[in-house]
């Protein structure tokens, strides 16, 4: 007598495929820029998003690379938080023939510490605008 067992099974990539395909069609459905948590049945997600014009490298470890940077510096700021400054300087001139005018400048600084690694390049692709999407991940715990 012969027997056989039939089993099926998901392998890691499979896993990473449906997931990097369900978080492509979300984004394409509302497209963003940044970090948002994501859940799947099983998992939740942070996701950092990073949008860059493919024309602006020479190279595409250089794209690559600042995408990395992006994405790793938006994870710190959700993780870690961030400092943020604003100065606005008004500065109003009067001209010889009486007429006045103003100039309204505003500076904005952020700063950020801290350093999350951990993140896993998922995909990229090429967005409706022609600009390279990069989707990094990292596990949150429930």
């Amino acid at each position: 007598m012969c027997g056989g067992i039939l089993a099926y099974s998901q392998s890691y990539n499979q896993e990473r495929t449906a997931l990097a395909n369900f978080l492509v069609r979300m984004y394409e459905n509302a497209p963003f820029d940044g970090v948002k948590a994501v859940e799947d049945y099983d998992n939740a997600y942070l996701m950092s998003v990073v949008k860059l014009d493919k024309e602006k490298y020479k190279t595409e470890s250089a794209l690559n690379r600042v995408a990395t940077v992006k994405a790793m510096s938006q994870a710190s700021r959700f993780f870690n938080g961030s400092s943020i400054t604003d100065d606005m300087i008004i500065r109003t001139t009067k001209s010889a023939d009486g007429t006045s005018g103003t100039e309204i400048t505003e500076n904005i600084r952020e700063h950020s510490v801290g350093y999350v690694k951990q993140l896993e390049h998922l995909t990229n692709f090429l967005s409706k605008d022609g600009q390279q999407v990069f989707i990094f991940i990292t596990p949150l715990t429930k």
